[in-house]
């Protein structure tokens, strides 16, 4: 069967029936995070169970890093016999030990969000995998899905269901400072999907940041800004290569990779 034929997952709450060497595995990793003193929160598939009850089935533990701290989580992870490699320094590293891994992330690919002590310190408490430990909280797990809006793969679903399980009850501010005054519209778009979905609850979102967000919206269609960069490569460099490579105009996810620092250390 190829990955085409392969058939798409779907949505459940209830948990997987984890392999028991995976489930070691993902215990001797976060054990091992934990008494070394690694700073880290579980992203991924476990933190959405967190906050939204929905289960997936992965082979993948995520982990949040600030970059400075990844060079200590790989040399824990080698000491322990895992294989490691950067494979991206802007924003990933990877550990494996037979078919399983642990994905080290520093924020998204395209340079925009980066993650930083404070996604650590807002953690929320969790236990997985049997293991005392701490999961990304709602408003960084959030951020974190709001450029994954891909061909190949699209959170727009996650990012409904977690305001949705969380019956809105997030930091918007914090949400509105992790987008960034540059991508207010993206959080629009995100909020305006759920609304779509669940219109019984389109209150989950504040009035004041309706009001806020489409009043911008209203400015800049009023007067738009001629000046204004494409940041089409922001949210696919492949569905918007051709404006890069044939129509000329800048790429500004590989502008946002340049200028990321720290990068992880190869």
């Amino acid at each position: 069967m190829s990955s085409r034929d392969k058939p798409l997952p779907v949505s459940s709450s209830f948990a997987p029936d984890f392999p028991a060497e995976q489930v070691r595995l993902f215990r001797e990793v976060l054990e091992l995070m934990n008494a070394r003193g690694v700073r880290y929160v579980v992203s991924g598939a476990f933190a959405l169970q967190q906050h939204t009850g929905i289960w997936r089935n992965t082979k993948d533990l995520d982990l949040f890093l600030p970059p400075e701290d990844v060079a200590a989580a790989l040399g824990e992870l080698e000491r322990d016999n895992f294989e490691t490699q950067v494979v991206d320094p802007v924003w990933l590293a990877k550990a494996h030990r037979g078919e399983y891994f642990v994905d080290l992330i520093t924020g998204m690919s395209n340079g925009v969000v980066t993650v930083d002590a404070s996604w650590v310190e807002r953690a929320i408490p969790a236990e997985i995998m049997g293991v005392p430990t701490r999961a990304l909280a709602a408003e960084e797990l959030f951020a974190s899905k709001l450029f994954v809006t891909r061909r190949e793969r699209f959170d727009g679903a996650d990012l409904c269901h977690i305001i949705y399980g969380t019956q809105g009850k997030l930091d918007w501010q914090r949400v509105v400072e992790l987008v960034g005054a540059e991508h207010w519209e993206l959080l629009l778009w995100a909020i305006l999907l759920f609304a779509y979905v669940y219109p019984a609850y389109s209150d989950y979102v504040p009035v004041a940041l309706w009001a806020d967000l489409i009043e911008r919206l209203q400015r800049s269609v009023e007067g738009p800004d001629r000046n204004a960069l494409f940041r089409g490569s922001l949210i696919d460099p492949n569905m918007f290569a051709i404006d890069v490579e044939e129509w000329g105009l800048r790429n500004l996810s590989e502008e946002h990779r340049e200028r990321r620092r720290p990068k992880i250390a190869c």
